[in-house]
């Protein structure tokens, strides 16, 4: 069964509501924060703030939605039996978050049977609220968005994100050293789900990274699809931890190919 534009554009309201409330939490909890843990190494942090506004999300969705699952990035798990189901990434950029920076969001994906159907990406500090549904277009505070006219690769701008393992990060840096100079230029936000709502309104033409989480992408994805782009993995998988990329067509076909030689989903050759 799928969901007619009424029920998204219900849930997306939903979305929207809990999640400019999030954003005034986390953005007048900035200030001050102490990191609480970290994950996968040192370097991978969480905040207090993470798990608080987390927890405010999944509190109001089933304050609303008794019957929706839930997802979170940071732990929160509610299983229902409406086939509704919340993603949820409190604070996406949490090292820029902590530091003090403002490229982070809040990011709600809605998925129905397994896909996406609205979703929204709240950055506070910068004043932008994005939001799509599924065939419904994508919007940035209530304008539509385009990415950006078509370009050859050699004058592309291209967003990227690292991973935390030192490995990881080796192999990135590899790869990068063949990629920068077959396009215009490279930038390293440090939120994925702000540099792929970049892609969605032409301040970049593309992005790609190894290593991000259903929760990474969700939201975020819908927006650049529902704005033009084509998001996906190599050889026309979905996105997945091993690579995401997104850019119009065209552009994506060209970068997907030039980072399928050079190992872009892997870690690099195994230390013997």
């Amino acid at each position: 069964m799928s969901t007619s534009a009424e029920d998204r554009s219900a849930l997306l309201a939903i979305a929207v509501d809990i999640a400019r409330e999030a954003g005034r939490v986390a953005a007048e909890g900035q200030a001050g924060i102490d990191v609480l843990a970290t994950k996968s190494t040192p370097t991978d942090v969480v905040t207090e703030m993470d798990r608080a506004v987390e927890e405010l999300i999944r509190k109001r969705v089933l304050a609303q939605r008794p019957d929706d699952s839930v997802l979170g990035e940071e732990g929160a798990e509610e299983t229902g039996g409406s086939g509704v189901r919340w993603v949820v990434d409190p604070i996406d950029g949490t090292v820029n978050y902590l530091y003090g920076r403002e490229d982070w969001a809040v990011c709600i994906a809605v998925e129905h049977a397994g896909e996406t159907v609205a979703a929204v990406v709240a950055a506070p500090v910068r004043g932008d609220l994005y939001t799509a549904t599924l065939g419904g277009g994508a919007y940035c505070n209530g304008e539509r968005l385009r990415v950006a006219d078509p370009v050859p690769l050699e004058m592309a701008l291209v967003a990227t994100g690292f991973g935390y393992s030192a490995r990881r990060r080796a192999q990135q840096a590899e790869v990068l050293r063949t990629v920068l100079p077959r396009v215009r230029d490279i930038r390293r936000g440090g939120s994925a789900a702000v540099d792929l709502c970049g892609v969605a309104r032409g301040r970049t033409n593309a992005y790609y990274e190894r290593g991000l989480n259903p929760w990474d992408w969700g939201a975020a994805a819908l927006i650049a699809q529902e704005a033009g782009a084509r998001v996906g993995g190599l050889h026309g998988a979905p996105p997945n931890p091993d690579l995401t990329i997104a850019a119009p067509p065209g552009l994506f076909e060209e970068l997907h190919d030039l980072l399928v030689g050079l190992g872009a989903d892997t870690d690099g050759p195994e230390e013997g």
